[in-house]
């Protein structure tokens, strides 16, 4: 296993990240997919032994069922001091008042119950898992300095927002010398990279981690064009939102690189990797795994070097797309 520093930090984190929204109790939340807790140990297991030391999640994924699955899984065998663990405040598990955003009681509440369900002291890396536009950037800023005095979180983080509300939230820290941002989750693939426009040069600007979300586009690009996919890919409400509109398109770039990987005689999934493991910035790609090859297959793309010309074959296709995954 490769590792590196989150951004500017001094935290060490793989340069793959476990992403834990697949772990949880199947239909709870808008997770019907998820895997319960006997089927999702063996990949958290599998993870620790190669050397993945890094793991996300967040307090809305399966009703909370997230949390508590990979907090037993990681206090049973793993050693915290050597784990990084992430977690992110943002979404409501009820229809309630202050039961979700970014406002301070929100804020206050949120983080206890996520230290509860991980049976953890702190987090690692606490985010905000979207932008809220009903309460002020400092009221939220503010609250998490203060999670972070408190000894809850040790970094900071945040997800999926546009590039000048990161720098504002940057700029607002950096002037009232609360904690900064350490880190950026968005939405970046293959199919997908209005990121390169303003947050990917704004994070290398400011030395900001950068873990993407989704880097195999909900598995549209592990299957050939027109595969309808498994049993997630039917029942993703959210991810059926994500890739619709430029189809044309996105069928060229999913080709180009199935022909790549024919080509390399590896799986997509190794070349689609290695390609975001090759982007300037990146720091690790936030992984989801439901087999034990979809493992092997990351692991493999640390290895596999793409040339400047296999690039720019995988990129040339691209056109512009809305922005989208900021909901």
């Amino acid at each position: 296993m490769q590792y590196t520093r989150l951004g500017s930090s001094g935290l060490k984190v793989s340069r793959l990240c476990l992403g834990c929204m697949t772990y949880g109790e199947p239909g709870r939340g808008s997770h019907p997919w998820s895997l319960n807790e006997e089927k999702s140990r063996p990949f958290l297991a599998r993870a620790l032994e190669l050397g993945i030391n890094f793991f996300d999640t967040a307090n809305a994924y399966s009703d909370g069922t997230s949390e508590q699955i990979v907090g037993r899984a990681l206090r049973e065998v793993g050693r915290r001091d050597e784990l990084v663990v992430a977690t992110k405040v943002f979404y409501s598990l009820r229809d309630r008042p202050n039961t979700g955003g970014l406002s301070r009681k929100a804020i206050m509440t949120a983080i206890d119950d996520s230290l509860q369900r991980l049976g953890m002291d702190y987090v690692d890396l606490y985010q905000t898992h979207r932008w809220d536009y009903d309460t002020p950037i400092e009221e939220t800023l503010e609250a998490l300095h203060d999670v972070v005095k408190a000894g809850k979180a040790r970094y900071i983080g945040a997800s999926s927002m546009f590039a000048w509300q990161f720098a504002k939230a940057l700029q607002l820290a950096e002037r009232h010398g609360w904690t900064r941002f350490i880190s950026m989750q968005p939405h970046y693939n293959l199919l997908y990279r209005e990121e390169e426009r303003e947050m990917l040069p704004l994070c290398v600007e400011e030395g900001i981690g950068v873990i993407p979300w989704s880097p195999l586009a909900r598995g549209r690009l592990t299957r050939r064009w027109g595969d309808a996919g498994g049993g997630r890919a039917a029942t993703d409400e959210f991810g059926k939102t994500l890739y619709a509109e430029t189809e044309a398109a996105d069928r060229a770039v999913v080709e180009r690189l199935h022909e790549l990987a024919a080509a390399k005689s590896v799986p997509p999934a190794q070349v689609a990797l290695a390609w975001m493991l090759q982007q300037p910035g990146i720091t690790a790609p936030i992984i989801g795994v439901t087999k034990m090859s979809h493992l092997d297959d990351a692991i493999s793309a640390l290895a596999l070097k793409l040339s400047p010309n296999e690039i720019v074959s995988l990129e040339e296709s691209y056109v512009p797309h809305p922005v989208l995954g900021f909901s």
